[in-house]
């Protein structure tokens, strides 16, 4: 596969942060992995617990290690936003991060040890705005796109804390454990809305707002897309045998057998970089997909990833408050008929912080109760699998 994260081992400041031993040795080791793996396989947990906190936002427990994707908790109201093809190209105020609201869920999740990766997809507001407040917070390393990081750092995260990948890297955060960075592409269309859909990276710090420090989260302005997306391919060698995820939190079925072109650069078109990543994982199938996309992406996608289930992200209302949890119930019709008819499993979310348990011999649900209370929400009986 393509590139690495890096050989080098560049410094990561801990002493704003609660930061462990261990948390620190993780942060190093990310990033000095390569294609080629700088750990031998080994036996990692026997299981995932993997939660959803809303949008694209995923948790994932493994053993001693836990790993969040996105995590947006701000909510930006929708009318703060306007003009281009989606009308999320420019905001008519500067914002900033929620940060009472992100402590309140990461206390929840146990605290700041409860994470010691970040992972961000790409670089929308709805994904990425608050991901240098979950590394402030946690002391937790940041992995994602050149313009995640630039974001970060215009909200004051120390140099050092997050790592751009670009497609094609392996990455071994701990031992039995594996991920695979996939270039892919972002949901839209280039003759609709390619402000929201065409692959942009900033190319510099953005500025702070003077008066409120607060930043811009237009998609033209300084949250675009990130280079078009990161969807992460997860392997696990568990003790009773190994158990892989595929996560993508936006697509376009447009494109994605089209080359991703940036700065004169190919990435590779989609499909085939998952087909890579595939190949070099020694995956002909994965577990579990979590992803968005609806109908047209699963046509797509399913024939290469051959899930045995599905988790659908990136269907609720990310402008309402994060409290106010799940309105409307999840529903796609066509989707849910091509998934029955592909002999894959529908993993149907009911509320913010649903809980599943993922390992060698497949997928249930687990009870969240004790995080849910904290948050103000409450069990919902399962529907029936």
């Amino acid at each position: 596969m393509r590139g690495g994260v890096g050989n080098e081992q560049p410094a990561v400041d801990v002493r704003s942060s609660p930061c462990s031993r261990r948390r620190l040795i993780i942060a190093c080791v990310l990033w000095a992995s390569s294609a080629a793996g700088a750990l031998a396989a080994g036996v990692g947990p026997d299981h995932v617990s993997i939660t959803w906190l809303s949008v694209t936002n995923i948790y994932y427990e493994l053993g001693p290690l836990h790993i969040l994707t996105d995590g947006y908790i701000t909510r930006i109201p929708k009318e703060e936003f306007y003009g281009g093809g989606g009308g999320y190209a420019l905001t008519r105020h500067p914002h900033t991060p929620d940060v009472a609201a992100v402590t309140r869920v990461l206390e929840a999740l146990g605290g700041p040890q409860a994470v010691d990766l970040l992972l961000t997809g790409h670089s929308h507001w709805d994904h990425s705005f608050d991901t240098a407040t979950w590394s402030r917070l946690s002391g937790a390393p940041v992995i994602g796109s050149r313009t995640t990081c630039l974001e970060a750092a215009a909200q004051n995260l120390a140099e050092g804390r997050c790592r751009p990948v670009y497609g094609g890297e392996r990455i071994d955060p701990a031992e039995g454990i594996s991920l695979r960075v996939v270039r892919w592409n972002h949901s839209g269309d280039s003759a609709k809305n390619p402000e929201q859909h065409n692959p942009v990276e900033l190319c510099d710090v953005p500025h702070p707002d003077a008066q409120t420090g607060g930043l811009r989260a237009g998609v033209a302005e300084d949250f675009p897309n990130g280079g078009g997306n990161r969807a992460f391919l997860f392997v696990v060698d568990g003790p009773r045998g190994r158990y892989s995820w595929f996560y993508q939190n936006s697509a376009s079925a447009v494109d994605l057998t089209v080359s991703i072109i940036l700065d004169g650069r190919d990435y590779g078109a989609p499909l085939d970089n998952l087909k890579a990543a595939m190949r070099d994982a020694g995956l002909d199938h994965v577990d579990l997909w979590i992803g968005t996309g609806g109908i047209a992406v699963a046509r797509l996608v399913a024939p290469v990833l051959k899930p045995k289930a599905y988790l659908p992200v990136h269907w609720d209302d990310f402008f309402a408050p994060f409290e106010r949890g799940v309105a409307t119930p999840y529903s796609d019709p066509d989707l849910e008929t091509f998934l029955a008819e592909s002999h894959i499993q529908l993993l149907k979310p009911h509320q913010y912080m649903d809980r599943w348990r993922l390992d060698a011999d497949g997928i249930t649900t687990e009870s969240n109760e004790a995080v849910k209370r904290a948050l103000g929400f409450f069990e919902t009986p399962a529907a029936p699998r």
